[in-house]
């Protein structure tokens, strides 16, 4: 099931942190760039991101979270994770779901991902979403930006 997460309250921001470590280090292999800044948020990082939390729980355990923020009448993907545990149940699929159920009044999603990880690549393209830009960050890690209409 999902849920908001109110990221303001200490022991779930302190769970979100943990699913964040675990699903962004497997990113980080994939695409051979260590030093994502997701991999060095803390609790207090974590709670002043001004972004807002869903969760994906089974058995009340948080298995999957996505984050956004709300922008001109798009959501703007921020952080989209799903414990390795979880991989390949549908987790993030239907976290990107609940995202375009909850605001279909807005005029699209938005989302960036390291530009050499395949499987995000394709859950967003699989998603409807397109590639709309493709830029260097710094040395070693390029993204690429996805976005899918809503209206």
């Amino acid at each position: 099931m999902i849920f908001k997460i109110d990221i303001t309250l200490h022991s779930l921001a302190n769970e979100v942190l943990a699913l964040q470590y675990e699903s962004y280090q497997v990113e980080a292999d994939i695409i051979g760039y260590g030093e994502l800044p997701p991999l060095k948020d803390d609790v207090i990082s974590l709670q002043n991101s001004g972004e807002r939390f869903f969760g994906f729980y089974e058995k009340d355990q948080l298995c999957g979270a996505v984050s956004f923020k709300l922008e001109k009448n798009i959501v703007d993907i921020h952080r989209l994770m799903v414990h390795p545990r979880h991989f390949r149940k549908g987790i993030s699929k239907a976290l990107l779901h609940h995202l375009e159920g909850e605001f279909k009044g807005m005029d699209a999603i938005v989302v960036s991902t390291g530009t050499k990880n395949r499987p995000a690549i394709h859950l967003y393209k699989n998603a409807g979403f397109k590639e709309v830009e493709e830029q260097e960050i710094t040395e070693g890690l390029r993204i690429t930006t996805f976005k899918k209409m809503l209206k």
